[in-house]
């Protein structure tokens, strides 16, 4: 339907529609806002009633792992320059693979470049499926072929290609596999480059129309800066704003005067990160750092060290409440890694976070689960996640049993029998350094 404001509230699963207004949208047309199934109307509503900025092409609802709801609006430009850029810097337009979800920016952009390009993308259905979505790739018949997944999603196609020959071929014949959404591991790559899969690491978000970093290096126009330890983005691909919420925009988006009297709009993305040698890499998020003992500790930096250990690939770092040091990092981690032949012990994982973070940083306990809820981007699902660890910290204090009681695990992860406190420590049997 179309609001006052104009704009088209499209359901995702009506790809001709989503398509046709896109392209109408790309060209001056009527904004579009992509409606996943389930979404709550007042929620559609109410972004229909509101003022969008002047020359907004795309809405697109996203919350992250915050789950705190925002509404981020995109000109045809913006989308336009993401596109390009993406394009110039892996050789040329292609048909793209979508695998992920058309309401975020994700799978958005995908067929933005695909309208750019005028080359029609190809879609993958259903639950992920590794030698279904291959497949579905072989049977693209563009020059170039496209794909993009989150982590959760390669370490899946590595799993069956380090495995099945065919699978490995098919992989490696794809011209670029874009992962973003999360940090990829260093044993990703690893796997991936031995594999031949030419894999693209992309860093961005919804407020720079999708990538705009790959591989630690700026495309397009974009530049980046580092100012307080945080990531801040400039570039042609800048969403104009947040709807409805003028004070997040001014807070988030801030112009800077240039020594040549011109200004710069940036984007404070709320990441930590470093540049060394001109190439960025992005530790964690400054809002997931907890203090124990006085010592600020980044779980970002602990799950990085994690998952690059056998077996913990799927590791989640959670802050939980300390009587003495205040606050203490414990893990999460799914069962089918963590309990498989060559994964590391909890305690020889807790070592070795020690070792590269100091003893602040030493998980204190690891708790396994059957699968890690996770958001529809393939993030893992932080505040349920939170919400569930304060159940089952509650169940202790209530009973003192050792065991999680299987009726407050998050709904991914019930009906599973190994909840348990798995390597749990002893508290305070080591001094902070």
């Amino acid at each position: 339907m179309t609001s006052p404001n104009g704009l088209r509230a499209i359901p995702t699963e009506d790809r001709a529609w989503l398509m046709t207004a896109l392209s109408d949208a790309l060209r001056g047309g009527c904004p579009v806002l992509p409606v996943a199934p389930d979404t709550d109307p007042e929620a559609v509503a109410a972004l229909q009633r509101a003022e969008l900025p002047e020359g907004t092409a795309l809405v697109v609802r996203t919350s992250g792992s915050s789950g705190v709801p925002k509404a981020v609006a995109l000109s045809a430009d913006a989308l336009r320059a993401s596109a390009e850029a993406t394009h110039e810097e892996l050789g040329g337009p292609g048909q793209w693979l979508v695998a992920l979800p058309a309401h975020l920016i994700s799978g958005l952009q995908m067929l933005v470049r695909s309208e750019a390009s005028g080359i029609h993308p190809a879609f993958f259905d259903g639950p992920f499926d590794p030698e279904r979505l291959l497949a579905a790739a072989d049977a693209m018949d563009a020059d170039r072929r496209y794909l993009s997944l989150v982590p959760v999603q390669l370490a899946r196609l590595l799993d069956l290609a380090e495995s099945d020959e065919l699978a490995a071929q098919s992989l490696a014949r794809i011209d670029a596999v874009l992962v973003g959404g999360q940090a990829v591991s260093l044993a990703l790559r690893t796997r991936a480059h031995k594999l031949g899969v030419q894999l693209r690491r992309s860093y961005g978000m919804t407020e720079t129309a999708g990538g705009c970093v790959y591989d630690g290096v700026e495309i397009g126009d974009t530049r980046v800066r580092i100012r307080g330890g945080e990531v801040q983005l400039a570039g042609s691909s800048l969403a104009s704003g947040y709807v409805g919420d003028p004070d997040l925009t001014a807070e988030r988006f801030i112009d800077d005067t240039e020594r040549d009297g011109s200004t710069t709009r940036w984007y404070r993305t709320g990441d930590a990160g470093e540049l060394l040698g001109g190439m960025l890499t992005v530790t964690g998020r400054l809002d997931r750092v907890l203090i124990s003992g006085g010592v600020n500790v980044s779980l970002d930096e602990i799950e990085r060290v994690a998952r690059d250990l056998p077996g913990w690939g799927s590791a989640v770092a959670l802050a939980t409440e300390h009587p003495e040091w205040g606050q203490r990092p414990s893990l999460v981690v799914e069962l089918a890694e963590s309990g498989a032949e060559g994964a590391l012990p909890f305690t020889e994982v807790r070592t070795a976070i020690r070792e590269r973070l100091g003893a602040a940083a030493a998980p204190e306990w690891a708790t396994e689960v059957e699968e890690i809820p996770r958001l529809a981007g393939g993030k893992p699902d932080l505040a349920a996640l939170r919400a569930w660890r304060e159940r089952l910290s509650e169940s202790f204090r209530e009973s003192g049993a050792a065991r999680t009681p299987v009726a407050d695990a998050p709904a991914a992860a019930r009906d599973e029998r190994h909840q348990t406190e798995r390597g749990r420590t002893e508290q305070n049997t080591e001094e902070q350094e």
